[in-house]
């Protein structure tokens, strides 16, 4: 199948039911018990610093174990295969001291964009009719641009916009000349990071001269409903909506349950298709997730029974299992309808929380 012919296909899944996205690529990972030299491979042996846990290494080094978990999750019912690179950027690998190779943050990408292709293929080939489709995942980092590392000095910033757009812009395009089919900017806990990719993304667009659709997804972060760096729900959607993505969501921090308030106001005031991926609820004393796969499934398919999804998934603790309950659970129900706001005159504004101006308004700077 070409790209363009993808293209159409990932567009007729949203249009005619709700699309199930993968569940947790470091949960599986982690059962597989790698030790340091799987991390290694030749191509680390060398390395002065420990590599275990930096799960984006494998798709050069162990790039079997990555695709025997991608097609897991396509076997369990998932249509969107995420690739392994939340954290391949020049930013997240510098706590490994691996940001001074210079192709190493491309070569991850390109590779676990190949990778992911290479299962999504071959399961769309057993498939014909469930066409598989690959979102190149693009993390937040550890940095944060809104606010300060350092308590006495409220001005200091770890690293710069134009920084962090331009490691995002070599993550990019290493996931474009993969085969990605929709770039995926999840797990946002900092709105500004968030616009750095998004200027990354359309940069190598207009570089490429190639449009993919573009997902977007938050990280809630605690009962206040708000994001890490102080959003709202509503303030964070207005400050995406320029970047027109094919969906807007929440995914990571909390548990369906807790979840659900959020993905429910997005549903209300989005113009574009929403997506939640919970966890597997929230984790207990040893940071484990104990949520059994039925009882996500049950939840999430709420979600969509309730009219309020257009993808599902999960994040961290959820399994093949657990994708399995979701697919189930949403197979047969009717996705989101997307309403139509066009003919709304009221101009939208954002900082910490929404701004709406309309023309009956009697607004004074």
């Amino acid at each position: 199948m070409t790209s363009d012919a993808r293209q159409k296909a990932f567009e007729t899944l949203l249009r005619e039911r709700i699309a199930v996205i993968d569940g947790a690529m470091g949960s599986m990972v982690q059962t597989f018990g790698l030790d340091e030299a799987a991390f290694r491979g030749n191509r680390f042996a060398d390395h002065h610093k420990d590599l275990q846990g930096n799960n984006e290494l494998l798709s050069l080094t162990r790039a079997d174990v990555i695709e025997q978990i991608h097609g897991d999750f396509f076997a369990a019912g998932a249509d969107i295969a995420e690739t392994n690179t939340f954290g391949a950027n020049a930013v997240s690998q510098a706590d490994y001291e691996l940001a001074d190779l210079d192709t190493l943050a491309y070569d991850l990408n390109f590779a676990s964009a190949q990778l992911a292709r290479r299962v999504a293929d071959t399961w769309t080939e057993k498939t014909p009719d469930k066409p598989r489709f690959v979102a190149g995942a693009i993390g937040p980092t550890s940095k944060t641009l809104s606010l300060s590392p350092k308590v006495e000095d409220a001005s200091f910033r770890d690293l710069t916009f134009d920084e962090l757009e331009a490691a995002y812009a070599v993550q990019t395009r290493g996931l474009i000349d993969g085969g990605a089919d929709v770039i995926l900017v999840e797990t946002i806990f900092d709105t500004l990071n968030a616009k750095a990719a998004l200027v990354a993304v359309q940069r190598v667009f207009d570089e490429k001269n190639v449009r993919l659709p573009i997902m977007i997804s938050v990280a809630i972060t605690d009962a206040s409903g708000r994001t890490l760096s102080g959003q709202t729900v509503e303030a964070y959607w207005r400050s995406m909506a320029h970047a027109n993505p094919i969906s807007i969501g929440v995914n990571c921090s909390l548990g369906a349950t807790d979840m659900r308030p959020h993905v429910a106001e997005l549903s209300r005031i989005a113009d574009t298709r929403v997506s939640a991926y919970p966890n597997a609820g929230l984790p207990n004393a040893f940071g484990e997730y104990d949520e059994r796969p039925e009882v996500t499934g049950e939840l999430v398919g709420e979600f969509a029974t309730s009219g309020l999804v257009n993808v599902v998934g999960g994040c961290c603790g959820t399994t093949p299992a657990h994708i399995a309950e979701i697919a189930k659970a949403v197979e047969g129900v009717a996705p989101r309808e997307v309403p139509d706001f066009q003919g709304e005159a009221v101009s939208y504004f954002s900082g910490l929380e929404p701004l709406a101006i309309r023309p009956d308004s009697n607004f004074q700077m």
